[in-house]
């Protein structure tokens, strides 16, 4: 009977030194949480897509919380929620945010089938990571699209999609958030993320080919050949040429579209513009004159 009350008193010893020894250390040792982290991490919308650039939104939320401590969030962004979402994390965080644009993914590249036709066949792992790594292609361009959809396998959010007749991604800009991750996947960085632009119109180069015009023709009926004339049309200063290839700054373009009628290979386009209004008496001008010229080589 000794035997097992000196064994309870030796374990109920141990068990409350422990106890206290527990107690102290977690007092000592605690790591207190800033209770704006968890209203922050709950105010994101916890899609997780790495598109902020941090891992996750708990990451995003703990950047935020530190950035809010020098008074400023400016540069960290969660691409999926957008402005609603900043702001209300602003509110929380007691401090105020700039205004920022809305930005969506565009394809840099209009080599479709018909005008960047097939010169070889590619028997391997069907990713664009590994054909690019290669250094494989079935084209003759060594700068377009892949086709092998590595963009639509990152993409959380289905809005992006290869063309079956046209082989190239197709970005649906209803649930595009510009997140970024298909701009990160595409190994020939043929995917850039741009400014959304007002009633989503923009306007920019669709290629990439950094070749000289006549190797670059060749390869695509719709390069860039580097020619100028757009960059000798903008009066604003938007187009720059380097390395035969122009770009078109989103934050100095007018949208005025000139660059768009003199670019003699359709490699800039534009988006969302309102297809021109038709003069009709012109159009009918021109149709009598056609079936005025066409009654008269009849007649000879």
């Amino acid at each position: 009977m000794n035997f097992i009350l000196t064994a309870v008193i030796v374990l109920g010893t141990i068990a409350l030194v422990s106890a206290v020894i527990l107690y102290v250390c977690s007092k000592k040792f605690a790591v207190k949480e800033d209770p704006r982290l968890g209203l922050v991490t709950s105010a994101l919308p916890g899609a997780n897509c790495g598109g902020c650039g941090f891992p996750g939104c708990s990451g995003l939320a703990g950047a935020l919380v530190k950035a809010a401590d020098s008074g400023s969030i400016d540069g960290l962004n969660c691409p999926v929620g957008g402005a609603e979402v900043m702001s209300k994390v602003a509110d929380l965080l007691g401090i105020a945010i700039a205004n920022s644009e809305v930005q969506i993914a565009v394809v840099r590249c209009n080599g479709t089938c018909e005008l960047r036709p097939r010169i070889t066949s590619y028997d391997g792992l069907r990713s664009c990571a590994s054909m690019h790594s290669a250094c494989a292609g079935e084209t003759g361009c060594g700068y377009g699209c892949l086709g092998c959809g590595d963009c639509v396998d990152a993409c959380n959010f289905n809005a992006i999609h290869i063309n079956e007749e046209t082989g190239l991604p197709e970005v649906d800009e209803d649930k595009c958030t510009g997140c970024g991750a298909c701009v990160k996947a595409c190994p020939r960085v043929i995917i850039e993320l741009r400014k959304k632009g007002p009633k989503g119109r923009r306007v920019y180069v669709r290629c990439v080919n950094k070749d000289k015009g006549a190797v670059a023709m060749k390869a695509c009926k719709a390069a860039c050949i580097g020619c100028s004339k757009c960059f000798k049309e903008c009066a604003f200063g938007a187009i720059t040429i380097e390395n035969n290839l122009s770009y078109i700054d989103p934050n100095k373009c007018r949208l005025c579209r000139k660059c768009v009628a003199v670019c003699p290979t359709n490699a800039i386009v534009s988006s969302n513009f309102p297809a021109p209004k038709v003069n009709e008496n012109a159009a009918a001008t021109e149709l009598q004159s056609s079936a005025n010229k066409l009654g008269k080589e009849v007649k000879e």
